[in-house]
């Protein structure tokens, strides 16, 4: 295997501060889009999903030679819900295409994808509290018996219900 590979990135780690959290560092990034896939919502997440879908493009980034360590933790970050796979970006600088790894979500026909998901508000109404669910969930991942991310979400933001 590659010592370092391209993930395609698209939703909370568009965030610097996230990636930082995740990787201790914020690898060299470059604007890409995704070809044949679309972003959407997910109904009681603060967090995207993509799907294929012919016609339809996603706009990200390509975070550039992460290591299989750090792939490793943005693994067990997506979690079950996401199936991590190899796709073709194109480059908004250069037009030039790369192979990189996307998380896609698992269920396709899922009922509670639903439109487009914005990144602008998104970081308006949610970054804060994600970031500290992040620094929750690595604090939680050097622990021996760690809980999966979906758990750390959900008993982090379940807290905050009655705000």
């Amino acid at each position: 295997m590659a010592a370092s590979l391209n993930v395609f990135v698209y939703g909370s780690l568009l965030a610097d501060d996230v990636v930082r959290a995740l990787l201790n560092r914020v690898p060299p990034s470059f604007p890409a889009l995704l070809p044949d896939f679309h972003r959407f919502s997910i109904k009681d997440r603060v967090y995207p999903a993509i799907v294929p879908l012919p016609k339809h493009s996603v706009a990200g980034k390509v975070l550039m030679g992460i290591t299989v360590p750090e792939l490793e933790v943005l693994d067990t970050f997506e979690d079950v819900e996401y199936v991590r796979t190899t796709v073709q970006v194109t480059l908004l600088d250069s037009s030039d295409e790369l192979e990189a790894e996307a998380y896609v979500w698992s269920n396709k026909h899922d009922p509670n994808l639903y439109g487009d998901w914005d990144f602008e508000e998104w970081k308006q109404k949610h970054m804060d509290d994600f970031l500290k669910m992040t620094i929750g969930f690595m604090e939680e991942l050097e622990r021996p018996e760690s809980k999966p991310r979906v758990a750390t979400y959900e008993s982090f933001y379940h807290q905050d219900v009655g705000r």
